[in-house]
């Protein structure tokens, strides 16, 4: 044990100390955790980072708990924040033995908890309470919970997974929720953020602490000490049929875990793998919690085997140790990648991944992606711009949980909170005339409107800044296999039959119970199919440079690419080969078309699309490569027109994509458009491609 590991150790309470040798059984502690001892109990905002099964957990909570006991903290004094609630089950047992050591308590509330264990939670007030922002919201919005006794001693917040709550609109609402928990508790609340790699750690730690940035903050990441270099192959396969047999065929008798981008391929793989003889589990959000937690138990009990899983595996819960990580296709930003790789090399310390590229773009995806990955690169983790729906979202509650709100003095609950910006009056007159408020002076209370929209089941709609499709529950018997969507997605027909793939499964609908939204089925032989979308928009600009790079010539330092892969690189090399240059973008004019190679990635290629509407084409497909310019424009129009100073615009938004903004309907009509325009637009790698330099190709 290094000296500071040891210090690290002798700094925490003594019954810690003695567990963590003689419960444990640990050596000493690991660096990261004896680095976050010192800060951690001196009450400092923290950001710790470390590979997934770090140990950032204990390094947060052996600290904040030594706190707890030298300081007497009373009450329900730290809060463990998590994105899903199959991760605050998996820490909840975890949880309750290091609490125990110290006479102390923890439990768990999120919305599969039922009434008996709330109540006990209110009476009683646990020491570690293990929560969603969602369930916080709810119970500061509750009539039954008194949520300034049930947070009045709160002390300190560990927000676990931070990457995956900063990148969307749940981290907005998180850290809105936390400004509204330390004007209840009467304090600022130290912050604690638990993340894998992400690139810009400074930043997200300062945005972790909100308004309360003045605070001490510091991040801890110590050097790690260096691994062998993981095994990254790529293949291209050609469809889910080749990608089955692949798997069945690679590392039998190992445990291995596939990653898919949507329902849809998990269901198709999953199905094609037990045709094949393979002991197969499925994961992802449109199954049953039962059925995940069945699958992901079964998984870990397991050797021979394979799970198949979405995005729902990609954070920290625990399948046992596996042997391999399989990515159908490829993920869509490196940060991602780094989460999956990171589930392998627990036992054994041999990292691996192996992509199976089902189309020649996907190999390129793949490659690009992993170019940057080998150059170090990794996306900065940033929130969505323009939060403003959540803003009226939080005035609201506000007025729910208050009883009422000040039309002037409600921006007081969250200080200079950056989500809240200057449309904050104009958003509160909105809610005013629309009857979202009732106004009473400069006061006022929950409205008719809102109540309308949103007061069903106990306001049950404003505690979660996302909304799901209707959906039916899918029920063999008693029990819960998972949800599809409306009658269009229900199921396939076959032989005047319904027929739908669910679990790995096939299932024939026996009943359908419209009003309810249910229906009974039972297993088939027939044949389902999955009918889910699926992923949508595009890359990054920094991945689509990485395509091109990659297309280009340049190869990912220590990535095995096979045969294949090698043969689908050379087709697309050759085709686009003439698209790309070094240092420039190529504007290539042929007797059929004038296209303008950009390389941008979606979001800034719709930006230069709006902008330039003289140039380009505005009947096309944006994509992220390319924009057609119009027909019959000369080389001497592109030049003037790009020569010129352009005004970036944003993009035009459909009435009907308001519908993806939750809340827009408690915003000025204008408002929430330009809120989802600015979320649809990347000005700033817009303006790269408009000041970089650009070459002129005439094809013969």
């Amino acid at each position: 044990m290094s000296g500071d590991e040891l210090t690290g150790l002798l700094a925490l309470h003594p019954v810690i100390q003695h567990h963590l040798v003689n419960t444990l059984r640990w050596p000493g502690l690991r660096a990261l955790q004896a680095a976050a001892v010192g800060p951690v109990t001196d009450g400092v905002d923290c950001l710790l980072l470390a590979p997934t099964a770090g140990g950032k957990t204990e390094a947060a909570l052996f600290p904040l708990l030594t706190r707890m006991a030298t300081e007497d903290w009373r009450g329900t004094s730290v809060l463990y924040v998590c994105p899903l609630k199959a991760l605050l089950n998996d820490l909840a047992g975890r949880l309750t033995d290091y609490t125990g050591w110290l006479g102390r308590s923890s439990a768990v509330w999120h919305g599969d908890v039922g009434q008996t264990a709330r109540q006990r939670i209110r009476q009683e007030r646990p020491d570690v309470l293990l929560t969603t922002p969602e369930s916080l919201e709810a119970m500061l919005v509750s009539s039954t919970v008194d949520h300034r006794r049930v947070f009045a001693d709160l002390r300190a917040v560990v927000v676990d997974e931070i990457h995956a709550f900063a990148g969307d609109d749940r981290g907005w609402h998180l850290l809105a929720v936390l400004e509204r928990l330390s004007r209840v508790a009467g304090r600022p609340l130290q912050r604690i953020g638990l993340s894998a790699t992400v690139g810009n750690p400074p930043q997200l730690l300062r945005w972790l602490q909100g308004s309360f940035h003045d605070r001490e903050r510091q991040v801890i990441a110590p050097i790690a000490v260096a691994a062998e270099p993981p095994e990254i192959t790529v293949d291209h396969v050609g469809s889910i049929d080749n990608a089955a047999k692949v798997i069945s065929l690679l590392h039998q008798g190992e445990k291995r875990l596939v990653f898919v981008d949507s329902r849809r391929r998990a269901e198709e793989l999953g199905a094609a793998l037990t045709a094949k003889g393979v002991t197969t589990f499925l994961s992802h959000s449109s199954l049953s919690a039962a059925e995940r937690r069945r699958a992901e138990e079964a998984f870990a009990n397991e050797r021979d085997c394979v799970i198949v899983a979405t995005s729902t595996l990609e954070l920290g819960i625990d399948v046992g140790d596996l042997d391999r990580v399989i990515q159908l296709d490829a993920p869509r930003t490196v940060a991602s990648f780094l989460q999956r790789l990171g589930r392998t090399g627990r036992r054994n310390g041999y990292r691996n991944c192996l992509f199976l590229c089902l189309d020649t773009d996907a190999v390129a995806h793949a490659c690009g992606l992993l170019l940057r990955w080998s150059q170090g690169w990794v996306e900065p983790v940033e929130a969505p711009p323009a939060p403003r729906h959540i803003m009226a979202q939080q005035i609201l509650a506000l007025a729910l949980q208050e009883g009422v709100v000040g039309t002037r003095s409600w921006r007081e609950w969250w200080g200079d909170l950056p989500m809240f910006d200057d449309t904050g009056p104009e958003i509160v007159r909105y809610l005013v005339a629309e009857g979202y408020l009732e106004p009473d002076g400069d006061l006022a209370v929950i409205g008719s409107e809102a109540e309308r929209r949103f007061g069903h089941r106990y306001f049950s709609d404003l505690t979660a800044v996302f909304s799901a499709p209707p959906q039916f529950l899918v029920l063999a018997g008693r029990t819960e296999i998972g949800l599809v969507g409306d009658d269009v997605l229900i199921a396939d027909t076959f032989d005047g039959s319904r027929v739908l793939l669910l679990a790995g499964r096939s299932w024939l609908v026996t009943s359908i119970d419209w009003q309810r939204r249910r229906c009974q089925v039972e297993p088939t032989d027939l044949l389902g199919r999955a009918k889910w979308s699926g992923r949508g928009g595009g890359v990054s600009f920094e991945l689509a440079r990485g395509i091109r790079d990659v297309l280009g010539g340049a190869d990912p330092k220590g990535v095995i690419l096979t045969r294949r892969a090698v043969t689908a690189i050379g087709e697309l090399r050759s085709v686009h080969g003439p698209n790309i240059t070094v240092d420039a973008t190529v504007i290539r004019q042929s007797e059929s078309e004038t296209r303008w190679w950009t390389w941008a990635g979606i979001a800034a290629n719709r930006c230069l699309a709006v902008s330039l509407p003289g140039l380009v084409d505005q009947q096309q497909r944006i994509g992220d490569r390319s924009l057609r310019l119009r027909s019959g424009v000369t080389v001497k129009d592109v030049q003037t027109a790009l020569n010129e100073r352009v005004r970036l615009r944003l993009p035009p938004v459909d009435r009907n994509a308001l519908s993806g903004l939750k809340f827009s309907a408690a915003l000025p009509p204008g408002l929430a458009e330009r809120t989802v325009a600015e979320r649809l637009a990347d000005l700033s790698s817009a303006s790269k491609v408009l000041m970089g330099k650009r070459v002129f190709i005439r094809s013969t």
